[in-house]
């Protein structure tokens, strides 16, 4: 009998992006389970709180069945054995992302031997496309429609607007 494979999509996600979308969605059809990891990141000074991104999260992704979101901070190998997972799936853009992921992935293997890393690429659509730069568009005013869900489009209006009303 086959044993299940779940894997970890792990990221701050702020915000959830159509990248990240199509990273979840193809490995989606490649592994029995993926358990999307939002990271608290308070370091990085996210716009959404970590409920927020879970949420946000939780209702783009809600249409893959095999799809789970929970929130997590700390170790990624720590979260890999709480959820039952030795495969962490990783997005690569472009070749700034492989020397920071390459070296994660590394330091992973030696923390938990029998984590495996996969490295997915995104389409020529996508590959262009980050969370910071999503972020920073909106924040100036710019069209982000493209480039994030309806849902995750619709909160980051708000979020902004309450910013501004609040500033």
């Amino acid at each position: 009998m086959k044993q299940k494979v779940v894997a970890v999509y792990a990221g701050t996600f702020d915000p959830l992006t159509r990248g990240h979308e199509e990273i979840v969605r193809r490995a989606a059809d490649l592994f029995d389970e993926i358990v999307v990891a939002v990271a608290d990141s308070r370091g990085k000074n996210p716009l959404f709180e970590p409920v927020e991104r879970e949420a946000l999260a939780r209702e783009a992704l809600a249409c893959y069945p095999n799809v789970r979101v929970v929130r997590f901070s700390g170790l990624l190998v720590n979260l890999l054995r709480d959820q039952g997972a030795r495969v962490a799936v990783r997005g690569l853009r472009g070749v700034t992302d492989f020397d920071y992921e390459f070296q994660l992935a590394g330091m992973n293997a030696k923390l938990m031997p029998e984590c495996e890393t996969v490295f997915l690429t995104p389409t020529d659509e996508y590959r262009h496309v980050s969370a910071t730069l999503v972020r920073e568009i909106a924040m100036m005013g710019g069209e982000v429609a493209q480039f994030v869900s309806p849902i995750v489009l619709q909160r980051l209006g708000e979020k902004l607007a309450a910013r501004a009303r609040a500033a």
